[in-house]
C-alpha cells in the first residue's frame, strides 16, 4: 500500500512539474496584460497570456511600485526563442531563450532592449554576458580601425591587431562555455567579420564589412530560424546597411541587397519566411516598385504549397496607390460638370491632397499649401475632402478659401474613411499627398507640407 501511495505521489509530481517565466517591470507599464509567444521564422505563435500585478516595495525611506507577471510552462514546452509582449505597437516586448529552465528578468518597459537584466536562467545570462564582453572589445577594434584610416599611424594598426586577438579570445571562450547549450548557435552567429589587419580607407572598410556581413550565419539552422535572429540580421542588412538619400540609388541598393540575401537563403521554410517578411516590410513602406520585383523574382517562384493567394491579393490591394502605379481613378462634380481624374488635362503635373475639415492640422496646412501652389501654375491641384455627411456645408464654405483648385468631396453614410475612393488610396492619415505625372502615374508621396514645398522647389 505504501509503495502504491509513493508511486501515485511521484506520478502526480511529474504531471504538475513545470517551468516558470517571471518578469518584473520597473516602473510598471500602463497596460495590465502580457502575451507570451514562441517565435517561429518571421511569425509569432501564441502560447499563453497573463496579467500584470502591482507590488509595492520599500527602497530606503521611499516606496517603489513594480509590475510583475508570471507564465507557467509545462515540461513539454519546446526549447527556443520566446517573446513576452506588453504593447500592441512599437518596441513593447522582451525576447529571451527558453531551454528547460526557469527564466526571470527585470526591465524598464520604455527601454526593454537596453534595460533587461536576467536574474535567473543560465542560458540568457551567458548570452547577455557574451554580447556585452564582445561589444566592449569590438568597439576598441572599430576605434583603432577608424583612427588608422584617419591618420595612418602604425601604432593604431598594431593596437588593432592586439584588440582583434582579444576579440577572438572572447569568441572562443564563450563558444566553449556555451557548448551543448541553445545559445551556442547564437553566439557563433553573432561573431562579426573583421579584417585580419586594419584597412587603409573607408571605402574598402565599408565594402569589406558589407560583403562579409553574413559570413558566420548559417541560414539552414533551425535554431536560428526559430528566433528573431535571422530576420533581425536581414532587416539590418537590407534596410540600414544599404542606404542612400537618392531615391533611384536606394531602389538599386535595395534590389542588390535583397538579391545577396536570397542567394544565401536555402529553399524551404526559411526562404518562404524571408520572402514574406521582405514583401511585408516593403509593403509597409509603400514601395510598390520593389514589391512588384519581389513578387515576380521570388514569391511567384516559390513552390505552389508555399504561396498564399490571399496574402498576395492583400499586398497588391495595399499598394494600389503608391509610387510607380497609375493613380486610382475617381470622379467628382464641379458645378454642372462631372470631372474625372483620368481625363483631366490641365497640368504638366498633378498634386492630389486628401484632407478633412475635421482635421485641425489640415485646416491650418491646406490654405498654406494653396498659397504656395499659386506659384506653380503648371501643376493642377485636386483637393479631396474626406467628410461626414453632416460636414458637407462646412466643407463647401472652407473650399471657397482654395481658389484655382479642383475641389472634390467624398463621404460615407457611416464612417467617412470607408469612402470608396479613400479606401482605394489606403490612406494612413490626413493630410496625405500624391504627386502625379501628366499620365496620372504616381511619382512621389510627400509626407508633410514642407516635403511638398521641397519637392516642387526642386522640380
Amino acid at each position: 500500500m505504501k509503495k502504491l501511495l509513493a508511486l501515485l505521489i511521484f506520478a502526480t509530481s511529474i504531471v504538475n512539474a513545470q517551468y516558470t517565466i517571471k518578469g518584473t517591470m520597473t516602473p510598471p507599464e500602463k497596460s495590465d496584460w502580457v502575451i507570451l509567444y514562441k517565435i517561429e521564422g518571421a511569425k509569432q505563435k501564441f502560447v499563453t497570456n497573463t496579467t500584470i500585478k502591482l507590488d509595492t516595495v520599500a527602497v530606503g525611506a521611499a516606496t517603489q511600485v513594480l509590475g510583475k507577471f508570471k507564465f507557467d510552462l509545462p515540461t513539454t514546452a519546446e526549447s527556443g526563442a520566446y517573446r513576452a509582449t506588453y504593447k500592441n505597437k512599437g518596441n513593447g516586448f522582451v525576447d529571451f531563450y527558453f531551454n528547460k529552465e526557469n527564466v526571470e528578468f527585470i526591465f524598464n518597459p520604455k527601454y526593454p532592449d537596453q534595460s533587461v537584466v536576467f536574474t535567473s536562467s543560465r542560458e540568457n545570462k551567458l548570452y547577455n554576458e557574451y554580447l556585452e564582453a564582445y561589444a566592449l572589445v569590438q568597439k576598441k577594434v572599430d576605434d583603432y580601425q577608424i583612427a588608422y584610416i584617419d591618420n595612418g599611424n602604425k601604432d593604431d594598426r598594431k593596437a588593432y591587431k592586439k584588440e582583434l586577438k582579444k576579440l577572438e579570445d572572447v569568441q572562443e571562450t564563450y563558444e566553449n562555455k556555451s557548448e551543448g547549450m541553445l545559445v551556442n548557435s547564437f553566439i557563433k552567429a553573432s561573431q562579426r567579420y573583421n579584417s585580419s589587419s586594419a584597412l587603409d580607407n573607408r571605402e574598402e572598410y565599408l565594402t569589406t564589412t558589407v560583403s562579409n556581413f553574413f559570413k558566420n550565419i548559417d541560414f539552414s539552422s533551425d535554431v536560428l530560424y526559430n528566433s528573431s535572429f535571422l530576420i533581425d540580421r536581414i532587416t539590418e542588412y537590407v534596410f540600414y546597411l544599404n542606404f542612400a538619400e537618392d531615391a533611384d540609388t536606394q531602389q538599386k541598393l535595395l534590389k542588390e541587397s535583397i538579391t545577396k540575401v536570397m542567394d544565401k537563403v536555402p529553399s524551404g521554410k526559411i526562404r518562404k519566411a524571408a520572402v514574406d517578411f521582405l514583401i511585408t516590410s516593403l509593403t509597409d513602406k509603400r514601395n510598390g516598385e520593389a514589391v512588384d520585383w519581389m513578387l515576380a523574382e521570388y514569391y511567384d517562384k516559390l513552390p505552389e504549397d508555399q504561396k498564399d493567394a490571399k496574402f498576395k491579393a492583400e499586398v497588391l490591394k495595399t499598394l494600389r496607390a503608391t509610387v510607380g502605379r497609375i493613380a486610382p481613378d475617381f470622379s467628382w462634380q464641379e458645378g454642372d460638370a462631372e470631372m474625372k481624374l483620368s481625363t483631366l488635362n490641365d497640368g504638366e503635373k498633378y498634386l492630389l491632397v486628401f484632407w478633412s475639415t475635421g482635421c485641425p492640422h489640415c485646416v491650418k496646412e491646406v490654405p498654406e499649401l494653396n498659397k504656395f501652389m499659386q506659384n506653380h501654375k503648371n501643376v493642377s491641384v485636386i483637393s479631396f475632402g474626406i467628410e461626414n455627411n453632416e460636414d458637407k456645408e462646412a466643407w463647401t464654405e472652407f473650399v471657397k478659401k482654395l481658389p484655382n483648385w479642383h475641389n472634390a468631396i467624398g463621404t460615407h453614410p457611416e464612417y467617412k474613411f470607408d469612402n470608396e475612393t479613400v479606401q482605394m488610396y489606403n490612406l494612413l492619415g490626413t493630410p496625405s499627398y500624391f504627386v502625379l505625372d501628366k499620365n496620372k502615374k504616381i511619382i512621389a508621396m510627400p509626407n508633410q507640407l514642407e516635403d511638398v514645398e521641397k519637392y516642387f522647389g526642386n522640380h
